[in-house]
């Protein structure tokens, strides 16, 4: 989609772009410029930049593409037994050893 440029309005996304990349209203974006290129990223809460970099340490891909190897093959885990492993890896790291309460509701 090719749009013309005027002098006293704003850039504008067409809705149709938007809803092509997912936006939606309310959302929080950044704008990037290198050179003449102009990219819009999604803005990340804390907590998503935190699994951003944990997913990017080597240990805790090698678990869960471990963990992915075994599920193909038939073997199955409680899903809190992976979260306890992925904790003590992620210990060491600043902002790391969190748990997360994963309890299930009385039946």
């Amino acid at each position: 989609m090719t749009v013309t440029l005027k002098r006293k309005i704003e850039l504008t996304a067409p809705e149709s772009i938007r809803r092509k990349a997912g936006y939606r209203p309310g959302d929080q974006v950044e704008f990037k410029v290198s050179g003449r290129t102009i990219t819009i990223v999604p803005k990340l809460t804390p907590d998503e930049i935190a699994d951003g970099r944990e997913i990017r340490d080597p240990k805790i891909r090698a678990t869960i593409q471990q963990g992915h190897r075994e599920f193909l093959a038939g073997k199955t885990r409680p899903a809190d037994m992976l979260q306890r492993e992925l904790v003590k890896i992620a210990g060491g790291q600043a902002g790391g050893g969190k748990s997360v309460s994963r309890r299930r509701p009385k039946a």
